[in-house]
């Protein structure tokens, strides 16, 4: 894995050599290296093992979403900011089956650099307020399913929230 400037450094040569296809006459030539050198803007923007990670958790597959994490190695180099709450959080998604305290880290420096998607970040703060819960903290817990319900404006996490609220009420 190299560092994400370096994407840009690709996609900018990438782009020169399609202007000289276009001075050249080649305009098909220099369309098609145009599409190559935004597929280099794109992976920017979307790192790739971070996409393979989603696919794999779609999957329900943990060990192979811990597989396609570990091929970043240096995420401050390799991510933007928002790509690195990413990476947090799904390494605190895999965590919070097996250790919550290292997964309780994760996921509060994954909400600390921002999530793209709101109802990213309201699953964030709901498994944070489920850590919360087991910790015993429960003030903590009720502001941050307060947070999450504000994020959840499709209502996905409502029946979450409600086994949470439910559970809440016995301790």
């Amino acid at each position: 894995m190299f560092h994400k400037n370096i994407k840009l450094i690709i996609a900018g040569l990438i782009s020169v050599w399609a202007v000289y296809q276009f001075s050249q006459g080649n305009i098909m030539n220099g369309i098609s290296i145009l599409l190559l050198a935004g597929i280099f803007v794109l992976l920017y923007f979307k790192n790739e093992f971070i996409l393979m990670a989603f696919l794999q958790l779609r999957k329900q597959n943990f060990e192979g979403t811990k597989k396609w994490l570990g091929y970043i190695k240096n995420p401050e180099a390799a991510l933007i900011v928002k790509q690195q709450g990413y990476f947090n959080y799904l390494h605190g998604i895999i965590l919070s089956q097996t250790n919550i305290t290292q997964a309780e880290k994760y996921l509060r420096k994954a909400v600390k650099l921002g999530l793209s998607m709101d109802h990213d970040l309201a699953m964030a703060k709901l498994q944070l307020a489920g850590i919360a819960m087991t910790k015993r903290r429960k003030r903590e817990a009720t502001n941050l399913m307060a947070e999450a319900k504000k994020l959840d404006k499709q209502g996905m996490l409502k029946d979450q929230m409600k086994m949470m609220k439910d559970q809440m009420k016995k301790i």
